[in-house]
């Protein structure tokens, strides 16, 4: 399918399914955006882009976020919540992004009212049911749809209608909140996260690597980059570089994880 007929698809979808005005949960990534640039397409002024900024979210996406509404054109809301205040977020069990999206799901809810909203949606896709995600049993809890989940569109014709529109987060990795670097049984907190958006960003700054996670295990910072910019991380003046930069941040010890980037990492407990 073209990137044309994808976005016919999902603009005849927002002119049959929706009723008034609609949220679209923008979240700075790709899969969002389209929805967003779809929903702007189909049904003008009555297309909301919102955004949450809950405290576990990097700096960038937000904003990416606002940048891709601006794009696009479309009417964007950032609302704020913490998501530490939730004890069932905090101690990070397998559910958590459940608790996470449950809370997502609140807090769009409270807005309904004020912009006349009679529907939300989110940028799941296709693609999205091969891994393993809790949150979306909690998006469908309050009645949150998934154009492109209904429509069976994927990652490859996301970005290539993104490509086509000029959208800057064409190309942009998928990424996730903060608090997945942190395995499964230990606690969420601020310092952590602080720590990992940090370590990620020299990273990135130090090796031009577009695609990185960095691990906390306690005193270890474990740094997962794609197979394909692995090269790039072998510069001893960097490494040193890196070394010092984490150590100051509070990290012990640096490792690279020589597997690569891959997600559902820290699908594990720590006892």
């Amino acid at each position: 399918m073209s990137s044309e007929q994808s976005l016919l698809q999902l603009k005849e979808w927002f002119k049959k399914n929706t009723k008034g005005n609609v949220f679209i949960a923008l979240s700075g990534g790709v899969d969002s955006a389209i929805v967003a640039l779809a929903a702007k397409k189909a049904l003008g002024e009555k297309a909301i882009a919102i955004t949450a900024n809950y405290k576990t979210l990097a700096l960038f996406e937000l904003e990416d976020a606002k940048r891709v509404a601006h794009e696009i054109g479309i009417q964007h809301i950032i609302i704020e919540y913490n998501e530490l205040e939730d004890e069932n977020f905090v101690k990070n069990d397998i559910n958590r992004c459940y608790y996470c999206r449950k809370s997502l799901g609140e807090n769009i809810k409270r807005y309904e009212k004020e912009y006349h909203v009679t529907d939300i949606v989110d940028g799941t896709h296709l693609d999205d049911t091969n891994d393993y995600r809790p949150g979306l049993k909690a998006m469908r809890e309050y009645k949150i749809k998934s154009p492109l989940l209904e429509q069976r569109i994927g990652k490859k014709e996301i970005r290539e209608i993104a490509r086509e529109y000029n959208i800057s987060v064409a190309n942009k990795p998928s990424n996730s909140c903060l608090a997945s670097r942190i395995p499964y049984g230990n606690n969420i907190t601020q310092e952590k996260l602080k720590k990992i958006e940090i370590a990620e960003e020299k990273v990135k700054e130090l090796f031009d690597i577009s695609h990185v996670r960095v691990r906390d295990h306690g005193e270890i910072a474990r740094i997962e980059v794609g197979r394909d910019e692995m090269e790039k991380m072998f510069n001893k003046i960097k490494l040193n570089q890196l070394d010092l930069e984490l150590k100051n941040i509070g990290f012990k010890y640096a490792s690279l994880d020589l597997y690569g980037y891959r997600s559902g990492q820290l699908i594990v407990i720590n006892d």
